[in-house]
């Protein structure tokens, strides 16, 4: 019973995770008149602060000094923030110039890069399924090409910088929380030397926009920590096959809001480019469960074989009567 509640409470908190991260684009047009580098700036700024009080109450802070103790991994993670701001910083300006389908896209298509990235860069060997997939990626951008009259460079650097962000976080292996305080930490000072900045040029909109808007962009630490605190919740507590089932709620939900809520074109060759998308995750899903069922029945038959050990009894000394036997193990 105690099982099931924690996966149902760690389903509850990947749908969360997701969710907020799917219906994030209603958050950053409130955020206007302010731009997408300020906006990019005070989500840096205010999401130190808010991990730095989640981690002062969890009393985690024992990571710190052995990260500082391997300069070997500082530079990975200011790789990592490199990497996660220029995702960051563009994805809040497709939302606010009217991208969001466009942005769904670099997230739908960010598998199959992660997966083309294995290939290039770690020498993985694919499946037939998985290259049919890639193949068919592929083909779905050169359709979207055509469609938009150019790449869709705004889907293709979401997808790469959020692959290599992905690719740089498995080199650092640190916890969800940990590793986007040390981002954050390496990104703060910047981030708050633009903005004295911009405040001493008369263009910043934190005081200027009113207590309403300050209290927004402040809330932009919120709105980046929370989805991925209750990602760590889910990713102890249900299978890996679930969570990759999950991350495709976020570009779903980006998606439906940029056609029914932002009203965004979409002709007929937007949808088939789309359309070989879906049906390449479709390809790329279908194959991990057969893969993941395969190894499960080869465990399975090879726990079977395997003979059980028997325990080792003591041999019984001939001076010993068969009632001693019999006391000493009552």
């Amino acid at each position: 019973m105690a099982g099931t509640n924690e996966q149902r409470a760690g389903l509850l908190s990947g749908i969360g995770a997701y969710g907020l991260w799917g219906i994030v684009p209603l958050f950053w047009p409130l955020l206007k008149p302010s731009g997408a580098i300020e906006i990019l700036a005070h989500r840096m700024v205010w999401s130190l602060a808010f991990v730095g009080i989640a981690l002062l109450v969890l009393r985690r802070w024992a990571w710190i000094g052995e990260l500082i103790r391997q300069p070997k991994k500082l530079a990975l993670i200011t790789g990592a923030a490199a990497v996660i701001s220029v995702n960051w910083g563009l994805y809040i300006w497709s939302v606010n110039s009217g991208h969001v389908v466009e942005a769904s896209l670099g997230y739908f298509i960010n598998p199959l890069v992660t997966i083309a990235m294995g290939v290039l860069l770690l020498g993985e060997r694919l499946r037939p399924v998985q290259w049919v997939a890639v193949a068919t990626g592929v083909l779905a951008v050169l359709v979207l090409a055509i469609g938009y009259g150019r790449p869709p460079w705004i889907s293709l650097v979401l997808a790469f910088s959020f692959a290599t962000y992905g690719l740089v976080k498995k080199k650092v292996n640190m916890g969800g929380l940990e590793s986007l305080t040390a981002e954050t930490a390496v990104l703060f000072l910047p981030a708050l030397g633009y903005l004295l900045w911009l405040g001493a040029q008369g263009d910043a909109t934190f005081v200027s926009g009113g207590t309403g808007h300050a209290a927004l962009l402040a809330a932009t630490g919120v709105v980046t920590a929370a989805p991925l605190v209750l990602f760590g919740a889910a990713a102890i507590r249900v299978p890996l096959s679930t969570l990759g089932l999950l991350q495709y709620l976020a570009p779903v939900f980006q998606f439906a809001l940029g056609i029914v809520y932002f009203h965004e074109a979409m002709p007929p060759e937007r949808w088939a480019g789309f359309a070989l998308v879906w049906l390449a995750l479709t390809m790329l899903t279908w194959d991990a469960f057969r893969t993941a069922r395969r190894t499960r029945a080869q465990a399975a038959k090879l726990a079977a074989t395997v003979p059980v050990a028997q325990p080792r009894t003591r041999p019984r000394r001939r001076s010993q009567p068969l009632a001693a036997d019999a006391e000493t193990t009552s």
